[in-house]
C-alpha cells in the first residue's frame, strides 16, 4: 500500500479523522510523517494499528490498557503471557460488570411487577424504593 492521508486512514480504520489525531496526541499511533505540504502521511501499518485499537475498545479496553496491549504487541517475537493476562483482567471486569448488571435487572424487574401504573405519585413503590422509603433488592432478593 502506498502512503496515504488521514481521510483514507480513517475510512479504512473505521474510526473518524478526529479520532485519528486524538488517538496520535495519546500516543496510540506514532507522529506519521509528512508530504512537503504539510499533510500526514500514513501506511498500512498504521491502518493495522488503529484497528486493534479500534477493537480493543469495542472489548470495552481504556485507552491506558490498549497502550499496555500494544506495547506488548510492538515485539511479535515476544510471549504471549502479558496478553493473555491483560485479556484475563478485562474479562473479569466484564463478569462483575455483568453480575452488577444482573443485580439491578432483578430490583428492576421486582419493582416494575409491584407498581400497578396507575394512581397517585404517593403510593408509587418506584419512587417509594427511589427515594429511601423502601428497600431495593439485593443479592438475588
Amino acid at each position: 500500500m502506498a502512503t496515504i492521508r488521514i481521510g483514507r486512514l480513517a475510512e479504512l480504520s473505521r474510526v473518524s479523522i478526529d479520532t485519528v489525531r486524538y488517538y496520535e496526541r495519546e500516543g496510540l499511533l506514532p507522529e506519521p510523517s509528512r508530504q512537503a505540504s504539510g499533510y500526514r502521511e500514513y501506511g498500512q501499518s498504521d491502518v493495522e494499528r488503529l484497528q486493534f485499537v479500534r477493537r480493543a475498545k469495542e472489548l470495552g479496553f481504556r485507552l491506558g490498557e490498549i497502550a499496555e496491549l500494544l506495547s506488548l504487541t510492538d515485539d511479535r517475537h515476544a510471549d504471549m503471557k502479558g496478553v493473555k493476562r491483560k485479556a484475563e483482567e478485562r474479562l473479569k471486569q466484564v463478569e462483575a460488570k455483568i453480575a452488577e448488571l444482573q443485580r439491578v435487572k432483578r430490583g428492576l424487574k421486582k419493582l416494575v411487577a409491584v407498581c400497578p401504573g396507575h394512581g397517585e405519585l404517593d403510593q408509587c413503590p418506584i419512587v417509594a424504593a427511589l427515594s429511601g422509603n423502601e428497600p431495593i433488592a439485593r443479592n438475588g432478593k
